[in-house]
């Protein structure tokens, strides 16, 4: 179990609360600290001290956690409640005919924007050939760091040089990243991520980090009170308020969310990344190991299960897993141990090794 100075495990996670939960790429589980800060915020909203201001508050110190892990500043940061909302932006900025290339098999927030326009070009392609495939005439180039089907971890340095020697506009979802793989070095455009899954985060709490070309280039069409500099002055027409910097992109916060949402990326903001990463590739890997599989550079393994046996033998022992496009998937992250291998591969009938 992956400790915090050297004392107790991350942030009130313990064996018993994760024990067999191997599903952090479908949803994270929430830190003690994280369910103590919803709780006292129901009580206050119970009991009728809950304010606008305060929410407030909680949304700027989320925007800056956000900065931190994606290795920004936060008037880079924008705020909203899903992916797709920020990708559709990117796509309402391409001009009909642009080609766009998209990894064959990625998530569909990451893709359908670009396929409902119905004008664009729009290719798939596998992911190791991503980088090789951006051509000339490519406008956008749209990835998730780390494929949700496979776990695949994308060759990002490469896919970004490919991009910008093309011109072409750089789109990276690190929701199936952010949390365990370090992603404060990305060069991107933007950069989109929900925290609900690595980050332990309640769903509908989502963040983008723009580069100076997406701040120029897109258009904030989902402009509402909360994207002016000061949103209480932007509550009323006629006129338009928009903030200079990336919050103009802002989505009016969920409330209850982001309280949950700032004690979480502010632990996950805390942490050794390299500690992080260490402790979930090594979980992974002995996973792997008894499967028969090969190492791997990814926290998430999967192997074919068109029928859905395994899934069923692992859900039948207690584990926590799923089941995405004919694969079994599981994922190791800070909350588990050695004991979650065990109990999943004795599930599978995969003894240790004598």
């Amino acid at each position: 179990m992956l400790d915090v100075d050297g004392a107790q495990p991350i942030a009130g996670y313990g064996a018993a609360a994760g024990r067999g939960y191997l599903a952090a790429c479908t949803m994270g589980l929430p830190a003690a600290a994280t369910v103590a800060a919803l709780r006292a915020d129901l009580d206050r909203w119970r009991l009728g001290t809950a304010t606008a201001a305060r929410y407030t508050e909680v949304a700027e110190r989320s925007r800056a956690h956000a900065a931190t892990l994606l290795g920004t500043s936060s008037d880079r940061i924008a705020l909203g409640s899903q992916v797709s909302v920020f990708v559709a932006l990117v796509a309402a900025s391409a001009a009909p005919g642009d080609e766009v290339v998209c990894v064959d098999g990625d998530f569909s927030s990451l893709v359908s924007p670009f396929l409902v326009r119905g004008d664009l070009r729009v290719r798939h392609v596998p992911l190791a050939a991503l980088a090789d495939e951006i051509a000339a005439d490519t406008a956008i180039v749209a990835y998730s760091l780390v494929q949700s089907a496979t776990g695949e971890v994308a060759d990002e340095a490469s896919i970004s040089r490919a991009a910008r020697d093309a011109g072409a506009f750089l789109l990276v979802d690190t929701t199936q990243a952010t949390g365990w793989l370090p992603t404060r070095h990305l060069d991107a455009d933007l950069t989109v991520c929900h925290t609900y899954k690595w980050l332990s985060a309640p769903r509908g709490a989502a963040f983008a980090a723009h580069s100076d070309r997406a701040l120029a280039e897109l258009t904030p069409l989902a402009a509402g009170w909360y994207s002016g500099a000061d949103p209480w002055t932007s509550c009323y027409g006629p006129s338009l308020h928009l903030a200079d910097d990336a919050s103009r992109f802002d989505v009016s916060p969920a409330w209850q969310a982001w309280v949950g949402a700032e004690t979480a990326l502010g632990v996950a903001a805390s942490l050794d990344e390299t500690a992080v990463l260490e402790h979930d590739l090594a979980l992974a890997n002995a996973f792997r190991a008894r499967l028969g599989l090969e190492a791997s550079d990814s926290a998430i393994v999967t192997w074919p299960d068109a029928e859905g046996d395994d899934l069923r033998a692992l859900t039948a022992a207690g584990v926590v897993a799923s089941g995405r496009a004919g694969r079994a998937r599981v994922a190791f992250h800070v909350w588990n141990d050695d004991e979650d291998v065990e109990l999943a591969a004795q599930a599978l009938g995969r003894a240790a090794p004598s």
